[in-house]
């Protein structure tokens, strides 16, 4: 959460407190009333992390007879760890785009700064976090803050992932922006706080909120802790929403941005929204939080070790033999358990059978095995982590474009999380853009690199996006520039390289590239779809305008070499001509069909010899003109 509420805490308080003890004793009531309005939600999202550690022995209720096995299949954890794979393979990249001409500029610059502000975040670890948790709790929570100590005080943006177990909102609402509050609750060493924040030294209690906990292999100790808790709020002034937040502990406000003569009346952040993105997988009604695929598959996955269990102890108990033994049996049990004895005595007379008799275990019955299959199948395809997904097929299905086409069918499941997610991201991509127009203030160096792979350093400021002055007459308006973001696929999965590379050799083999053919293909892109279409669109438009100057030029590049080989006799004529080959057509006026772009080159170079070469032809003809004659009569 922000540092001080993106202050640097040493500004002066008005002689007022907006905030004060009793507001802090209100807003804890609310975050009570919020914690129990979500205990069921932490109760499943403690035992689901239970589940993907492998610990959902623990979680299966029943009686269980002592020494049983506990067989622990990693079906659930392996279809978890696919989704994630295929969500990292898709790691998004955002493109900003201008809403108006005149912004052009400036979205191309943000399309530059934007991944660099990212990745010094380390935005894909919090990336691959936050899919995680979404995956295994159903929803995963981006924070997007200003955090005013870094860069030595200057100030950055913050991103980084949010545990739910330390959220906490209005119970029914399901836009996290409907919430009237938002809190965040987070553990902190008593000792440190006090050193941030002296006035409260000696005056913390304990910790106020009874927080859900996971549970962990360590000993956690709290009795050192206590709760800091980040309140955001929002108030309505003139007709338009602000956002508000303190930082409070044990009672005592740390901080307030009503009580900020900087902040008071513009709130915290000037986008005035909750600085929270929600990326839910598996939506529910009323809830901000959805269900991820522990909730989904979890029933098969217990089924799927209650019959290895089964199936386990049956195989321990046929591999070890067992005998009824009669209590006046004749047979030494000593000597017949000691399985290093050659003989075994027994007394008396008869048959020592009638004394001990083998358990006969039945066979497990081949029905059980199937029903155990079945479970796993019905895993695979709850979660489509079916077998041509991973690269596996069956049913003799060997061909690699038939595979490949499986797959391309079966990741549609993962194709709509990463939608999904590519939505959450671009809500981070405008919190980002708005904390820039606001808290860029002074010039920042940025190193990004060009199209060409050249690296750059640019200079960015927050007023270039800020609010702009225009005048008309005697009426005053200011313009904000506001941008849309475009989100792709940063890492393409090696699958989707294959197909690109595959297009691309199947367009070239179609003459998409031949710029006699540029209308044509054209035509034909408009009712295509795919990555990169508007890059081979503008190319091809480009290399058709180039083909159409050549078709005006060359024709007059080829009556100059006639005349040049009709005043010098060079044969720059047959040059032209051979440069050109086969793609020249000579009609009465000569005209072009095709004319590669090398080829294009090689004749311009042979028209600037010709052109050398007859100036030169022609000053030497002037000065054997110039030069008398001696000696001749």
């Amino acid at each position: 959460m922000p540092k001080k509420g993106s202050g640097d805490g040493s500004r002066p308080m008005p002689p007022f407190r907006r905030i004060g003890e009793k507001e802090v004793r209100e807003a804890e009531q609310t975050l009570r009333k919020y914690k129990a309005g979500k205990s069921t939600l932490e109760s499943r999202i403690v035992d689901n992390e239970q589940w993907y550690k492998l610990r959902h022995w623990e979680q299966i209720r029943g009686s269980r007879n002592r020494g049983d096995p506990e067989p622990v299949s990693a079906w659930l954890l392996n279809s978890i760890a696919n989704k994630h794979a295929d969500a990292m393979d898709n790691f998004p990249q955002p493109t900003v785009l201008p809403r108006e001409e005149d912004d052009k500029a400036d979205a191309e610059l943000l399309t530059s700064i934007l991944p660099t502000v990212l990745e010094q975040n380390e935005y894909e670890q919090t990336y691959s976090d936050m899919w995680w948790y979404k995956l295994k709790t159903g929803t995963g929570v981006t924070g997007i803050f200003w955090d005013q100590s870094k860069l030595n005080g200057l100030g950055d943006i913050d991103i980084r992932g949010l545990d739910i177990l330390n959220l906490f909102w209005e119970p029914g609402v399901k836009d996290i922006q409907k919430s009237r509050n938002l809190f965040h609750v987070d553990l902190r060493d008593r000792d440190q706080v006090e050193r941030e924040y002296p006035e409260v030294r000696d005056k913390l209690g304990a910790v106020a909120v009874d927080m859900a906990q996971y549970r962990y292999d360590d000993t956690i100790d709290t009795k050192d802790k206590v709760a800091v808790v980040d309140w955001y709020y929002k108030r309505t002034m003139d007709g338009r929403t602000i956002l508000h937040f303190c930082k409070f502990c044990s009672g005592f406000v740390l901080y307030a941005s009503e009580d900020d003569p900087q902040y008071a009346e513009r709130g915290l952040y000037d986008h005035g929204k909750y600085p929270v993105v929600f990326d839910c997988l598996f939506p529910e009604e009323g809830t901000p939080a959805g269900f991820g695929y522990i909730d989904v598959c979890k029933s098969p996955q217990m089924y799927i070790d209650k019959l290895d269990q089964v199936i386990l102890k049956h195989a321990v108990m046929g591999a070890r033999p067992r005998f009824f033994v009669r209590g006046d049996g004749m047979v030494n049990e000593q000597e017949f358990a000691d399985w290093s004895k050659d003989f075994v005595h027994f007394t008396g007379s008869g048959n020592p059978s009638e004394s001990i008799l083998p358990i006969q275990i039945p066979p497990v019955g081949a029905d059980y095995v199937s029903v155990k299959q079945l479970k796993i199948e019905e895993l695979k395809e709850t979660s489509g982590n079916r077998d041509f997904s991973q690269g596996g097929t069956n049913s003799g299905v060997t061909a690699a474009s038939a595979i490949a086409a499986l797959q391309e069918a079966g990741s549609k499941l993962s194709r709509d999380m990463i939608k999904s997610a590519y939505r959450a991201f671009t809500q981070v991509g405008y919190f980002c853009i708005e904390l820039m127009r606001q808290f860029y203030s002074e010039p920042r160096m940025f190193r990004i690199v060009g199209q060409q792979g050249e690296m750059k350093f640019v200079q960015f400021n927050g007023a270039r996006i800020g609010g702009q002055e225009s005048g008309d007459g005697f009426i005053e308006s200011y313009r904000v520039p506001y941008f849309d973001i475009r989100v792709i696929a940063q890492k393409a999965s090696p699958f989707s390289t294959v197909v690109q590379n595959e297009r691309a050799k199947e367009l070239y083999g179609m003459g998409f590239f031949r710029p006699d053919l540029s209308d044509q293909a054209l035509a034909a892109l408009d009712m295509m779809q795919f990555e990169g279409i508007e890059a081979v669109r503008e190319k091809i438009a480009r290399n058709g305008t180039l083909f159409e100057k050549l078709q005006q030029v060359l024709p007059l590049l080829i009556a100059m070499a006639q005349e040049l080989d009709r005043l010098t006799g060079s044969g720059y004529t047959q040059q032209v001509w051979q440069v050109a080959g086969d793609h020249l057509t000579v009609t009465e006026t000569p005209a072009i069909r095709h004319i590669p772009e090398t080829r294009a080159n090689s004749l311009g170079d042979a028209l600037h010899r010709a052109r050398e070469s007859a100036g030169g032809e022609a000053r030497k003809r002037a000065a054997e003109a110039s030069t008398p004659r001696v000696g001749q009569g």
